[in-house]
This record gives C-alpha cells, structure tokens and sequence, in this order.
C-alpha cells in the first residue's frame, strides 16, 4: 500500500521515487539533485524503504550504490505504481482546470514494433484524429497485461502465452508461425524449410528464454536429437533480427515479428516442425473504450495487415 505520509508499517511514493532514481543515477549525491533533496534526504528516505521492507536494496562500495537484485525485482512494480500515481495527478490537475481535453491514448506495444510499426500506425491514427495525445509504452508481455489490468493504459498488443487474468479480455487479431531469420546469401537460404537437422552446428540467436514458445522450442530440438549451439541469447525480437542481419546467426522467432524487419538485408524461412504463435488486442475487463482508442485498434488492425502482405 502507497501513503502520502509515512505510516508505521505503509511505503509512501517519495520512498519509490527515491529507489528508482537511485537506479538510474548510482549515487545519493545525483539522486539529491535530480529530485531536489539534500543528500541526507535522499540516504534517509533510502534507509526508511530498507527497513521498511527488511531488504538491503543497495551495496555500498567507496560512495557508490550498487544495486542488488531485490531492487531491481521490486523496481518494476515500482515504476508501475508511479505511473498510476502520475496518471492519477494529472487527470486531477485537468480536472481542477477544466482542461479535461483533448482525450488521450495510451497503448502498449512489444519493443520489436517500436521503430517502424508503430510510427506509421500513428501516421494513419492522426489523419483522423489530429486533436488527440498518444502515449505509448514499448515493454513485454507481461509488463504489459500488467498495465493494462490496472488501467494505466487503454490496450495492450501481446503474444497469447496461456490463461491470463481474469481483469483481461482479449480480442485475437494475428498469428504467426516460427521462422528462421538469416543474412542475405546464407548457406541455408537455398532450403525451402529449415528443421533442426540443418541447424545443427549453426550458430543460434534465440529470444525469450524460459518462455513458453522457447521452452517448446528447446523441446523440439531435444527430440531431434540435435544439441543448440546458441550464439546469442537476447530478448526482443529486434534485435535478434539486426544480428541476423550482420551475419551473427541464425534467429527462430515468430514470422509475425520477421515480417516487421523485412527493410533489412534477410533471408527468411519456415521452421520445422511449426510453431504457432497468436496475437491480440488486450483490454481491461468490462471498461468501455473512447472513440479514439477504439480507432487506434482499427489502424492497428490496418498497419498488421499492410505489414503481412505478400
């Protein structure tokens, strides 16, 4: 629970400012002037949220704050929290000002749609609705059911990985399957699908570990009988396709993805056997959307279809 004032047993959101800032900067000193705090401030309010928590959140090593991996864990609620909590002033602040519009959408995509999918869904959004900010949220899946189950944003775009919250509708609008991602000239661009017998002793990019889809991947190597020689292991779709692109490997990811990076130099070819991947447009329960978020959904639906043509 988040108080305003600090309680016996509450951790109020100066606490949380101070964890995230502290992230970012690596010193008191930078955190003391980036939120106009005395250095001693700044320890105090750290030394607080530490006993608070009963959690050591930082090393201290010749006045640098290094941080442990409890902190970073519980600096991803963190940040959540004070976006909710900055999204709670500023309807406050309009609301006081009568300044209510123009109406906002916030969205959350995947990293991997950040560079060309989604400036020119925006392009085709504002032709019809030029009064309106957008907000956008580039995270992961989960990071992104999160926001859309406690409203932070107004929709999400993600990977169906299994039963999600009971807060979440989901409306499916892709799929993909599983591709090999390679250089232009590779020496398997001249196979018409590539299994895990020709990949073996190839250098691997693989992206997600421990996540569903990677997880059925391993498992169809393992029965293959063909060890993975894994070059990179990364975790956006993205960048795995950029190393491909400069020879580092070869990447299996969804084709929804590969079809987004089709401006570099790749070659690109089914996997087998196949795996399925699908995607959707995630809500929050039983909360209607505005018109112009509901617009947003249908340049979204357009941009996949433009990306997916042949």
């Amino acid at each position: 629970m988040v108080r305003a004032e600090r309680g016996e047993d509450g951790v109020n959101f100066r606490q949380l400012e101070v964890l995230r800032t502290l992230l970012a900067t690596g010193s008191t000193i930078a955190a003391a002037k980036t939120m106009g705090l005395s250095q001693s401030g700044v320890s105090r309010l750290l030394q607080q949220l530490e006993e608070d928590l009963s959690l050591t959140l930082f090393a201290r090593d010749k006045g640098r704050l290094i941080a442990t991996p409890e902190a970073m864990k519980l600096a991803e609620d963190a940040e959540h929290i004070l976006l909710g909590i900055d999204r709670f002033t500023n309807l406050a602040q309009d609301l006081r000002s009568g300044a209510i519009g123009p109406d906002v959408v916030r969205i959350g995509l995947p990293n991997s749609m950040s560079e060309t999918f989604a400036p020119a869904m925006l392009a085709d959004f504002v032709k019809d609705f030029p009064g309106v900010r957008v907000e956008t949220f580039f995270d992961t899946t989960i990071a992104i059911a999160r926001l859309v189950e406690q409203r932070i944003i107004d929709f999400g775009f993600l990977r169906y990985e299994g039963q999600l919250s009971a807060g979440i509708e989901m409306q499916p609008v892709a799929t993909g399957v599983s591709v090999c991602v390679m250089e232009r000239g590779h020496a398997l661009s001249g196979l018409d699908t590539v299994t895990p017998k020709e990949l073996r002793g190839v250098p691997l990019i693989l992206v997600g570990r421990h996540r569903p889809t990677r997880v059925m991947l391993d498992e169809i190597f393992r029965k293959a009988g063909v060890p993975q020689k894994v070059k990179i292991e990364t975790h956006s779709n993205s960048s795995a396709c950029a190393y491909a692109a400069h020879g580092l490997g070869v990447a299996i990811i969804s084709s929804f993805f590969a079809n987004l990076h089709r401006h570099l130099p790749l070659e690109i070819r089914p996997f087998s056997p196949h795996l399925t991947q699908d995607f959707g447009v995630a809500t929050a329960a039983g909360v209607p959307l505005s018109l112009a978020a509901q617009a947003m959904i249908g340049c979204l639906k357009r941009q996949i279809a433009a990306v997916h043509e042949p």
